[in-house]
């Protein structure tokens, strides 16, 4: 929804949640979890080596995420990934880096964002903050298409769905930064909408706060 909204207004698509997988990867690629615990020391002293950055795919027309001049797109959506970024993303020195990272991009304005803290905490002063849900397996249903859609054809909905509930518990109830609806955001639920309709509720939402 976020990538489409900024193709279609012409703004500068940044995807928050795709740095801290990212940043997953790396410990990950890095073999800094030991026994299934995250080596937090380690990670904290790499920081300075984790360089992440959007370069515009010619194909999709969209922003692929970069680690280091490395193209991992495909890689961060992966459920090793995705089992072990809430985690990665609870940390203070993540998150105080990530949102220094994520804060430079948007100095020049002209950007959708999307992610969980970005109304809250990363620019708590946006003119258009939207609160997107939708039921929880509806949402592991569309993971679970896009992930059989890169090839991970032996994932189930069960697996699939017990890490979302397991992430948003995790991201809702850590310190740093938890998920929470802004007081003045506007909730959009989309359990239920299809794309050509969410799209046109969204160009909504911009095009009134842009005639204000």
């Amino acid at each position: 929804m976020a990538k489409d909204l900024a193709q279609k207004i012409g703004y500068i698509y940044i995807d928050s949640g795709a740095m801290y997988r990212a940043t997953t990867l790396y410990a990950i690629q890095h073999n800094l979890f030991a026994d299934g615990k995250l080596l937090e020391e380690k990670l904290k002293s790499a920081m300075d080596d984790i360089q992440i950055s959007f370069n515009n795919n010619p194909i999709t027309g969209k922003p692929d995420t970069y680690l280091n001049g490395v193209n991992v797109e495909d890689e961060i959506r992966s459920m090793p990934v995705a089992s072990k970024v809430s985690e990665v993303s609870a940390l203070k020195f993540v998150r105080e880096e990530m949102v220094r990272q994520q804060q430079a991009m948007g100095k020049e304005k002209g950007i959708v964002m999307d992610g969980r803290d970005i109304g809250t905490v990363v620019f708590p002063g946006a003119e258009l903050k939207i609160f997107v849900t939708a039921k929880p397996v509806i949402r592991a249903e569309r993971r679970l298409l896009e992930l059989k859609g890169k090839g991970n054809t032996s994932i189930t909905l069960e697996e699939v769905l017990e890490n979302v509930k397991r992430r948003d518990y995790i991201d809702q109830t850590r310190k740093e930064s938890p998920l929470r609806q802004a007081e003045d955001a506007l909730v959009l639920d989309n359990s239920e909408l299809t794309i050509d309709q969410q799209r046109t509720i969204l160009l909504e939402m911009f095009n009134k706060i842009l005639n204000q």
